[in-house]
């Protein structure tokens, strides 16, 4: 990652947890283009190292935040096309960037502590999981300033409800951390002082499990989800066929059958 990109999102691992930390607080931590690209950069990496088994997504100041940069898309409508280029390869890039985070094989979890609006909404939407402030809250209100949150829509449709979804995004409301865990937007609530840690505690609870399993597990889950019924059941059948093959497996069974720890090899 280049020394621009580490000042905008910062990277620290410790025991097979890696935490990206979004570091624009002045900003709202907005999904610059820029940004978009050092997550794009850093998920890269982190899908090629054995070593990262968890990775958890935070962000520096009061706001989560806030989505796109509306200040850098307004800047552009000077451009010769009315900033019909950038629009383009902005939307593409958060595309791939959400993407990236559904495909990476390593769970991600968002630690939100505040305010988490539109693409930033978005983010927390595509998470494997989420761990929330109490204080925190949540919305999709392109509405209100004339611009739907087609993309965010992507991802809230398959977070929550359907109707939960279309309220939020019709109407622009911000919701609470509670109500966010009622539709099952995020996980757990906690306090602020107590989030850091329960988002510790629930990477490294996954972290101690077979890395081989989960990113399987993980990529099975997705896979599932966009099938038909039986095909579906198709999918997954022939994955725990495989993973039954898997010598973490042969370890797990026979560990719980023998009452012992098992002692992971495919990680």
């Amino acid at each position: 990652m280049d020394g621009g990109s580490a000042l905008l999102l910062r990277t620290d691992t410790s025991e097979g947890v890696t935490t990206l930390t979004l570091n624009r607080p002045e900003a709202r931590n907005a999904l610059s283009f820029a940004m978009l690209g050092a997550l794009e950069e850093a998920l890269a990496h982190v899908a090629a190292d054995p070593r990262v088994r968890v990775v958890i997504l935070a962000a520096e100041g009061p706001v989560f935040s806030a989505g796109h940069d509306l200040r850098e898309i307004t800047a552009h409508r000077d451009d010769a096309d009315g900033g019909r280029a950038f629009f383009d390869a902005t939307m593409k890039r958060c595309a791939r960037v959400m993407q990236a985070i559904v495909a990476l094989p390593q769970p991600v979890i968002a630690r939100v502590q505040g305010v988490a609006t539109a693409a930033g909404c978005q983010l927390v939407a595509t998470a494997d999981l989420a761990v929330a402030s109490d204080q925190a809250r949540f919305c999709t209100p392109g509405v209100d300033i004339g611009l739907f949150c087609s993309t965010p829509a992507v991802a809230l449709s398959r977070a929550v409800p359907a109707k939960s979804a279309l309220e939020m995004l019709l109407t622009g409301e911000m919701i609470g951390a509670e109500h966010a865990q009622r539709i099952g937007l995020v996980n757990r609530v906690v306090s602020p002082e107590a989030l850091e840690a329960a988002a510790l505690a629930l990477a490294s609870h996954i972290a101690a499990r077979s890395a081989h399993t989960v990113r399987i597990g993980k990529a099975a889950f997705h896979r599932q989800r966009g099938l038909p019924l039986a095909e579906a059941y198709e999918h997954a059948a022939a994955v725990m066929t495989e993973n039954l093959l898997a010598e973490d497996a042969i370890e797990g069974i026979g560990a719980f059958l023998g009452k012992r720890t098992p002692v992971w090899r495919n990680s």
